[in-house]
């Protein structure tokens, strides 16, 4: 794949921290001047504003999960998966980074942290992002987030599981937009469960996925990039 590719994920994914983690700060720091639901909603829009902006460039995965996600379910060719994962970390570490001297008297610069014991909350990540990696299958061609109402549907996903899931375990569904600020905050303890069950829920959206709609929804040669230069 083309350097494009990986530029534009480490700058949607940055995109998405810095907005997203910095709309909790920002909350925090206000006194709840946005809310849960102002949250919510910057999470979903930042990431329907990066599926337009660079969808057809890089697919707009912004999520290792969603990376392997596309992996299991044959879209996506494994030589390209260390470079998608490590651009998506560089730009989520990158805006934790910025958010730290922009706010450096926050203790958690958005991290996630959940409010249930640990086997719910790796219960529900699981199943929170099995839904998200769903929508996404069934919106997006190939491995490629684009198209007119793949940034809608996509965003409109992540906000309202944002909504549901936000006040139960931070609705990360993405290990890079939870392990940035988690490093940088020292907040580690339950940084495990973001790094597993957001892969795990990802990967068994392909199952249902194919039983559903069929060998055809995600066949190898639906949209596999085969370039590698």
């Amino acid at each position: 794949m083309k350097s494009s590719c990986y530029i534009a994920e480490a700058i949607g994914t940055f995109a998405l921290v810095f907005v997203g983690c910095g709309a909790i700060i920002v909350n925090e720091a206000s006194s709840g001047a946005l809310g849960h639901v102002g949250v919510s909603m910057a999470f979903g829009l930042v990431v329907m504003a990066m599926i337009y902006a660079i969808g057809n460039i890089s697919g707009a995965h912004l999520n290792p999960a969603v990376t392997l996600g596309f992996l299991f379910a044959g879209r996506l060719d494994k030589r390209s998966v260390p470079a998608y994962i490590g651009s998506q970390v560089v730009g989520a570490v990158v805006a934790a980074g910025v958010l730290r001297v922009i706010f450096p008297e926050s203790t958690t610069l958005g991290a996630t942290e959940p409010s249930v014991d640990m086997l719910r909350a790796f219960s529900f990540e699981v199943v929170l992002s099995f839904l998200l990696m769903f929508v996404i299958l069934n919106v997006s061609t190939g491995h490629m987030e684009k198209g007119i109402m793949a940034g809608v549907a996509v965003g409109g996903t992540i906000a309202l599981e944002a909504l549901v899931g936000g006040p139960v375990t931070g609705a990360s569904m993405n290990p890079a937009r939870s392990l940035a600020p988690a490093i940088l905050s020292g907040e580690l303890s339950a940084l495990w469960i973001y790094m597993t069950a957001p892969v795990l829920g990802a990967c068994l959206a392909h199952p249902t996925c194919r039983w559903i709609q069929g060998p055809a929804c995600c066949a190898p040669e639906s949209g596999m990039e085969q370039s590698h230069d």
